[in-house]
């Protein structure tokens, strides 16, 4: 019966791996928002996740607006047709994008065709995200200071589908010229992989 348990734990169905993937985007995303000063640090709570302290925003506004963004991105995850999820950090008076934080996403077409599901233990799921969050954490080492305010948008690329809801419309990619890009560390639940990147605006160099 343990033995059972065990391997029941560590089989991934497609509805388990979105749950993890979509939880995974809430913490980037707040950490992100933290670690980047693009909200007051205030207005974040800590919360032990992954084994590490993490930060969650308490400012009912943003709550909403990411809440309702991942209710939606799980259920595309749970279909196999999101691609990549792009946060995007903008200047808030000139619009300039500074900072685009992509997040690519590959899923596993033989579960979506209804083979047979894949196997993983769950700690070596959370020892990858660990090593994202801590690069995350250690972003603020290399990225510009943000000086001015700013304001994010979260996009969503997917594979055709004949419908989207109505709150959500186009967008141009809001892409960086000539960006500084780092690839970052990723993770995969053997249903979704995830990999990770920054790009952002360069600095005028002082000499």
């Amino acid at each position: 019966m343990q033995a059972q348990t065990q391997i029941q734990r560590n089989t991934i169905t497609l509805k388990g791996s979105a749950q993890i993937v979509s939880e995974f985007f809430q913490y980037a995303v707040n950490n992100i928002l933290y670690q980047r000063g693009v909200y007051p640090p205030e207005s974040f709570e800590t919360k032990k996740q992954y084994g590490l302290a993490l930060w969650l925003t308490t400012e009912n506004a943003l709550s909403k607006y990411l809440n309702t963004v991942l209710a939606q991105m799980k259920v595309w995850l749970e279909q196999g047709v999101l691609r990549q999820m792009v946060l995007v950090i903008t200047e808030a008076d000139t619009k300039e994008v500074l900072e685009r934080w992509t997040f690519d996403i590959e899923t596993n077409k033989a579960v979506l065709a209804g083979g047979p599901l894949p196997d993983k233990p769950e700690k070596e799921i959370t020892s990858e995200i660990q090593a994202i969050m801590r690069q995350i954490t250690a972003s603020v080492t290399f990225l510009p200071l943000l000086e001015s305010r700013c304001t994010i948008d979260i996009l969503v690329y997917t594979n055709p589908m004949d419908s989207v809801p109505e709150e959500w419309e186009d967008s141009d990619p809001r892409n960086i010229a000539n960006a500084e890009i780092v690839s970052l560390r990723g993770f995969n639940t053997k249903v979704h992989g995830i990999k990770t990147m920054v790009a952002y605006k360069q600095t005028d160099e002082v000499l």
